[in-house]
C-alpha cells in the first residue's frame, strides 16, 4: 500500500519536547525478575526502568516489595500487554482500576500499551493481535483511548505492534492509522523502531516512510530490541542485540523528535544485567547527534 504524502508532518522543534511535556528519562531497560538480585545489591547507574504492568497488578509479597524499592530510587514507566484497546469487548474497568493504582504506587511517569487486541468474548489469547486499519476501527479505537485516558487521569501512550498478517479490508497504512489515532484521541506514542523494521520486512513497506510520518511531538518513548530473522519472515522475539538497520531507524527518528526516553527490551534468553544495559547505552551516540542537530 503506497504511503500518503500528506502524512509527512512539518519539522517539529525538538527543543520543545513532546506536546505532553513528559520528561526525557534517558536510557533504560525493562525490569526483569532475573535481574532483581543484581539491582538490589548493586543499585546500577541505569537511568530508568520500564515495568510490565501485569507482572505486579495482582502480585504481592517479594516482587511488589522489590518494585517499591526500585521505584523509590529510579524513575519508572508502566508498560502493559492486556489492555486490548482495539477489541470489541467492553473495556475491563477492574483491570484499569488496578493499573491506575499501580501507576500511583510507583509514581509512573506514563502508562503505555499496544495498538492491538488480545482476545474477544472475554477470552484472552495472550498475544498482540493485529487490527484492520480502516475508518470504522479508527472511530472505535479513538473512543476507547479517550475513555481509558479519562479513567487513568493521564494520556494513554500506545505502541506500534509488530505483525505477521494484514487485513484485506484495511484502507490506510498502519502509520496513517496510528497518526490519526494519536491526534484524534490526543494520546502519546511509544515508537518501537524494531517493530517498524520487523513489520516492514514481513509486509514489504518502507520503514523509513513509517518513522518519517509519525508526528514527532507525540513520541514520548522509544523501544529498541533484537529479533529473530527466519529468512522468509522476522519474529519479534526480543532475544538478541539490535541490528544496524534498527539503529539506523532510531537515529533517523531521533533527528526528528530530539531526545526521548529510550528503553531496550530483552525478554528471551536474557543475559546478565550489564549486557542488556550496555545495549541500551549504545543509543547515547544517536541522542548526541539529535542534540547537535537541534542546536543548529
Amino acid at each position: 500500500m503506497a504511503s500518503s504524502p500528506f502524512l509527512i508532518h512539518p519539522p517539529w522543534d525538538s527543543r520543545l519536547g513532546n506536546r505532553f511535556r513528559l520528561p526525557d528519562l534517558g536510557l533504560g531497560i525493562g525490569l526483569r525478575t532475573v535481574h532483581f538480585r543484581h539491582i538490589l545489591e548493586k543499585w546500577p547507574k541505569v537511568d530508568w526502568f520500564e515495568v510490565l504492568s501485569e507482572n505486579f497488578m495482582d502480585t504481592g509479597g517479594r516482587p511488589l516489595r522489590v518494585l517499591d524499592q526500585i521505584a523509590e530510587r529510579y524513575p519508572v514507566a508502566l508498560h502493559g500487554v492486556s489492555m486490548s484497546i482495539g477489541s470489541t469487548d467492553p473495556l475491563d474497568r477492574g483491570y484499569l482500576r488496578k493499573l491506575k493504582q499501580l501507576a500511583g504506587r510507583t509514581h509512573a511517569h506514563w502508562v503505555s500499551d499496544h495498538l492491538c487486541w488480545t482476545g474477544v468474548a472475554g477470552r484472552n489469547v495472550h498475544d498482540l493481535l493485529p487490527m484492520p486499519y480502516n475508518e470504522e476501527a479508527l472511530r472505535h479505537t479513538v473512543t476507547r483511548v479517550r475513555e481509558v485516558s479519562e479513567i487513568l487521569e493521564r494520556p494513554l501512550v500506545l505502541e506500534n505492534p509488530s505483525s505477521y498478517v494484514e487485513f484485506k479490508d484495511s484502507t490506510m497504512t498502519e502509520w496513517e492509522f496510528l497518526t490519526r489515532l494519536a491526534v484524534e484521541a490526543d494520546c502519546g506514542l511509544l515508537l518501537d523502531v524494531n517493530n517498524v523494521y520487523v513489520s516492514s520486512f514481513n509486509h514489504g513497506f518502507d520503514a523509513r516512510a513509517y518513522v518519517d510520518a509519525i508526528p514527532a511531538d507525540r513520541v514520548v518513548q522509544y523501544h529498541l530490541a533484537g529479533h529473530s530473522n527466519k529468512g522468509t519472515h522476522i519474529v519479534d522475539t526480543h532475544s538478541d542485540h539490535a541490528i544496524d538497520e534498527v539503529w539506523d531507524l532510531y537515529r533517523r527518528s531521533c533527528l526528528r523528535t530530539g531526545n526521548v526516553a529510550t528503553l531496550y527490551e530483552w525478554d528471551e534468553d536474557i543475559p546478565e544485567f550489564e549486557v542488556v544495559h550496555a545495549e541500551a547505552l549504545k543509543a547515547g551516540a544517536f541522542r548526541e547527534q539529535a542534540l547537535l542537530a537541534a542546536a543548529r
